[in-house]
């Protein structure tokens, strides 16, 4: 039987995203993907996915799915206080997900978009290479759109080495602050703008507007002059991360569902490293900006992505469901785990499901 999810709420967003839909921009299809690379590579690291499997990006929360079948989870990204069947989930970290649980996200904490990564990964009929949903031009996801109530989304068979207790280190995680400093490569078309309008990008603070969305981050800000007043270009190629100017001299900063050419000067360019901490930024964020060279860019770059693919995911039992079924039987349950690679299970909540009745008990002794 194939495994699925039923959406029984999307909330504000959830749309099916990978890493992006590569190689077609010339023919005008956009890349779309993961708004934070970073939070679904991790996700699909925790429960043993490849680093490309698709999973579910929710947007502000209030969404809530069921697992049909027994599924090791992770939820990466912005904290939306992620619950199963009511019960407070960890972030960051691998559980065993019940047939039948509920997995709730609330509003957001800190960040603005959370992964729920599945072993296996979200199976949906892959267009043009990837399962990633652009909604301006209804490719992917399951039929071109945001989930909605009702939908059932397949999932893979998964590799059969994914367990629940695999943990993010605390260390490597980004943290979502509403202030930020980002760094930036100069643009192709910086010598558009004046040596005034240049000083006041890298030395103003702009805030994110509500206007933003996976296409770009609206900013509002000091105007960044032009040098004859004119902003528009014979139209290029753009980039993730890369930073437009209209007309009315306020920065946009091009996201996953960007188009694939633009017609406005491009200041800047964000360095790839700091796209995830754009991806989590709340409108009335406040960013800065600051100027970086490539191979800085580039250095920063690799060093980031070796410290992910390279952490130790260690084994942690301390948020872990077990269900255990033993029909018309209700009685105080002790559980005693054999497992030398385990690290200090004692404490571990377990759900028990006994005659129909759910308990919770706590591992009392490792032999």
């Amino acid at each position: 039987m194939t495994r699925n999810i039923t959406i029984r709420n999307p909330g504000a967003l959830s749309l099916v995203q990978d890493s992006g839909r590569d190689g077609f921009q010339r023919y005008g299809v956009s890349v779309s993907g993961a708004v934070d690379p970073e939070a679904l590579l991790i996700g699909n690291l925790l429960v043993d996915n490849g680093a490309d499997e698709a999973a579910i990006e929710v947007t502000f929360g209030g969404a809530e799915f069921m697992f049909n079948h027994d599924v090791i989870v992770a939820v990466t990204g912005g904290d939306l206080q992620p619950s199963l069947d009511g019960t407070t989930i960890s972030m960051w970290e691998s559980f065993l997900a019940p047939a039948g649980s509920v997995l709730r996200l609330e509003a957001p904490v800190t960040g603005l978009r959370s992964y729920v990564a599945v072993d296996g990964g979200v199976s949906t009929t892959a267009v043009l290479g990837s399962r990633s949903t652009h909604v301006a031009s209804g490719l992917g996801g399951l039929s071109g759109g945001p989930l909605a109530q009702g939908d059932e989304l397949p999932l893979g068979d998964g590799t059969g080495d994914s367990y629940p207790g695999a943990r993010f280190p605390d260390e490597l995680r980004l943290q979502h602050r509403d202030e930020l400093t980002v760094r930036v490569i100069a643009g192709p078309q910086e010598t558009v703008f004046t040596s005034a309008g240049v000083e006041s990008f890298y030395n103003s603070s702009y805030t994110v507007t509500e206007s933003s969305d996976r296409q770009g981050l609206r900013l509002d800000g000091p105007v960044i002059e032009a040098t004859d007043g004119r902003y528009d270009i014979v139209s290029d190629a753009v980039v993730f991360g890369a930073i437009q100017v209209p007309g009315d001299g306020k920065p946009i900063v091009l996201l996953a569902d960007r188009q694939t050419t633009g017609g406005y000067a491009k200041i800047g360019v964000v360095a790839t490293v700091d796209l995830p901490l754009l991806a989590q930024a709340l409108p009335g964020s406040v960013i800065r900006f600051e100027e970086i060279g490539v191979s800085d860019a580039q250095r920063l770059l690799r060093e980031r992505t070796e410290s992910i693919i390279s952490a130790d995911l260690s084994r942690d039992l301390r948020s872990v469901y077990f269900p255990i079924s033993i029909a018309g039987i209700r009685e105080d349950v002790a559980i005693s785990f054999r497992d030398s690679g385990l690290s200090e299970p004692q404490g571990t909540l377990a759900t028990i499901e006994l005659g129909g009745v759910n308990s919770t008990v706590r591992v009392q002794e490792i032999v």
